[in-house]
C-alpha cells in the first residue's frame, strides 16, 4: 500500500506544483556537487580522469541515495504517514513530466512567433548540440527529439528503478543520469565522464525500449497507427551514438511521420510530414499518453506487490 500511495502523491505533486526552486531541489544539489568534484579533476591525465569519474559517481550516489535509504528506513519504523510523505517528495524529485511539457510547449510558442534566437536559447536546456545557427525546421527537430528521449530519462527510467529498488533506487538513477548529462560527453570531460556515461547506457537499456513501446502504443491510441512507429524504431534506433536514445526518438519520428535530423550525426524517419511547430505539440501529446500508460503500469505493479 505504501508503494501505491507514494506513487500517487508523487504524481500529484508533479501535476500540481511542478519543480521546486533550485535552492531546495535535490537535482540542483547533485549538479553543484558534480561541478565541484569535476572541477578538481579536469586537466589531469586520462587515467586519472577515468579513476576520478568512477570516484565522482560513487560519491554522488552515496551522498544522495544512501541518506535517503536510512531516512526512509527510520521513518518506516516510527510513522507510516511520514514515510509516505517524505518518500513521495523524494520520488517526485527524480522525475519531471510537467516541466518537460512546459519547456517543450514554450519552445513551440517561440517558434510560432518566429522568435528563433529565443527558441535557440531555450533549447540549450534540452539538447547538448550547438543551436546558435539552426534554422526553424532543425529547431523543431531538436525539440521533438529531446522531448521523445526525455520520456525515458525524465519519467520512465526513474519509476522503473523505483519499482525495483524503491525511492533510493530512483535517486541513484537520477544521480547517474545527471552525471551523464553534465560530464558524459566528448570534449572537456572526455575521460572524466566515461564511466558514468557507460553506466547510464546500461541503466537506460530497458527503460528506453519501454519508452519506445509506450510511444508506439500512444501512437495507436491517438489514431496514428502503430506499424510505422514500430517499424522505424526497430530499423533506425541504432543510428544514434547513444545505444538507447534512438529508440524513443525513432518511434516518435515514425508516429509523427517526419524526418528528424541532427546534421552530421543521424537522421530518423523518412516521412513527408513537415517540421513545423505543431510537431512539438504532437510529440508532447504522445509523451503524455505514454506517461499515462506508464503510470497505470506502475500502479498495476504496486497492486501485484500488495497482493503477493
Amino acid at each position: 500500500m505504501e508503494i501505491i500511495l507514494v506513487l500517487a502523491i508523487a504524481f500529484l505533486i508533479d501535476s500540481v506544483a511542478g519543480e521546486p526552486p533550485n535552492a531546495i531541489h535535490p537535482v540542483a544539489w547533485m549538479g553543484r556537487l558534480i561541478s565541484f568534484l569535476a572541477g578538481r579533476c579536469s586537466g589531469r591525465s586520462s587515467r586519472v580522469q577515468l579513476a576520478c569519474g568512477f570516484g565522482i559517481t560513487v560519491l554522488t550516489v552515496a551522498a544522495f541515495a544512501v541518506p535517503a535509504y536510512f531516512l526512509l528506513a527510520y521513518l518506516g519504523h516510527i510513522s507510516t504517514i511520514a514515510y509516505i510523505a517524505v518518500g513521495a517528495v523524494l520520488l517526485k524529485s527524480t522525475f519531471s513530466l510537467r516541466q518537460l511539457r512546459r519547456v517543450a510547449l514554450d519552445i513551440k510558442g517561440l517558434l510560432e512567433k518566429q522568435s528563433l534566437d529565443r527558441a535557440r536559447s531555450a533549447l540549450r536546456a534540452m539538447v547538448s548540440r550547438d543551436t546558435s545557427s539552426l534554422p526553424r525546421p532543425l529547431l523543431v527537430s531538436a525539440a521533438v527529439e529531446s522531448t521523445a528521449e526525455s520520456s525515458c530519462d525524465s519519467f520512465v527510467a526513474p519509476l522503473f528503478f523505483f519499482l525495483i529498488f524503491g525511492v533510493p533506487g530512483a535517486i541513484a538513477y537520477r544521480c547517474i543520469n545527471t552525471l551523464d548529462s553534465m560530464i558524459g560527453y566528448h570534449g572537456k570531460f572526455e575521460y572524466l565522464g566515461r564511466f558514468p556515461s557507460r553506466l547510464d547506457d546500461v541503466l537506460n537499456y530497458i527503460p528506453a525500449r519501454i519508452a519506445a513501446l509506450l510511444i508506439v502504443a500512444a501512437s495507436f491510441l491517438s489514431g496514428r497507427g502503430c506499424r510505422r512507429p514500430w517499424r522505424v524504431a526497430l530499423a533506425e534506433h541504432g543510428r544514434t551514438e547513444s545505444p538507447n536514445a534512438g529508440w524513443p526518438m525513432a518511434a516518435a519520428a515514425g508516429a509523427l511521420g517526419v524526418r528528424l535530423e541532427k546534421v552530421g550525426h543521424y537522421s530518423l524517419g523518412s516521412g513527408s510530414g513537415q517540421l513545423v511547430p505543431r510537431a512539438v505539440a504532437d510529440v508532447v501529446g504522445l509523451v503524455g499518453v505514454a506517461a499515462a500508460m506508464w503510470i497505470l503500469v506502475c500502479y498495476g505493479v504496486g497492486v501485484i506487490l500488495l497482493v503477493y
